[in-house]
């Protein structure tokens, strides 16, 4: 049964696609998960997509990104890789955490994708309230989930949230990788953060590579999983090759 928020925003107004961009693990120079993007059909970016989201189609917005990006990564081959899939979510838009994932769960059953492949991140781009936020998160882990705060260490999404949210990963917000490789404050930061990561258990990913040079820092520094259009930009409806791309990048470098 669906929750009542839900059912008020069940007309979304417009279609959407999804685009994947994939999170690589160094160790290994495949993919890791790929993060599931919403695009227009036309191709039109995530901000003009989201200056479409109202009060009365947060709900079924929410829903239509989760389910769009399950079939189109199953369509697109997600089952012949080990890769998971990343959802990002609104919390906002979860009016009841165990209601509000029932469609989601359909869907991965529906397409064979293991409900423990799913990651779902949010970035706390509004203003939420923690202990809701907090029941998601816990219910999510409950039901097998991997829980992420995106854009961490930009605005609100500190070190803050982290303690009240005890997420099971950080992806680290590409401001703080930008320029890594020149800026000891950055490196410092990130560092620390890695150390951090490390004694809590969590999973840390770096969003926002650009350059070999920041991706040589932060194997320095010792991070696993990196993000970014050195790797490849999002594709809509198909899951970027990444290949070779890090040893070659390792030798070119």
């Amino acid at each position: 049964m669906k929750c009542s928020g839900c059912r008020n925003g069940e007309s979304l107004g417009f279609d959407i696609r999804t685009a994947f961009q994939p999170i690589v693990d160094l160790t290994t120079g495949r993919p890791y998960a790929f993060e599931a993007l919403v695009r227009g059909t036309n191709g039109e970016s995530a901000g003009e997509i989201l200056g479409r989201v109202t009060e009365d189609n947060r709900y079924a917005f929410d829903q239509a990104c989760r389910v769009n990006a399950i079939r189109e990564a199953v369509a697109a081959g997600l089952l012949d890789t080990e890769a998971k899939l990343s959802i990002n979510f609104m919390p906002n838009a979860v009016y009841s955490p165990l209601a509000c994932i029932k469609l989601t769960m359909e869907t991965a059953l529906e397409t064979g994708l293991p409900t423990n492949r799913l990651i779902f991140e949010f970035t706390e781009n509004e203003r939420l309230d923690t202990d809701h936020v907090r029941s998601i998160v816990r219910a999510y882990q409950a039901l097998g989930f991997t829980t992420a705060i995106d854009d961490f260490g930009s605005g609100h999404a500190g070190l803050g949230l982290l303690a009240n949210l005890q997420t099971d990963a950080i992806k680290l917000d590409m401001d703080l990788i930008r320029d890594l490789d020149t800026c000891l404050a950055r490196r410092q930061i990130v560092k620390s953060l890695v150390d951090l990561s490390r004694e809590m258990g969590l999973l840390l990913v770096a969003e926002g590579i650009e350059t070999q040079d920041e991706l040589r820092v932060l194997e320095d520094i010792g991070v696993r999983y990196v993000q970014g259009y050195l790797f490849a930009q999002p594709q809509i409806g198909t899951l970027p090759h990444v290949g070779e791309i890090v040893p070659a990048l390792r030798s070119a470098g």
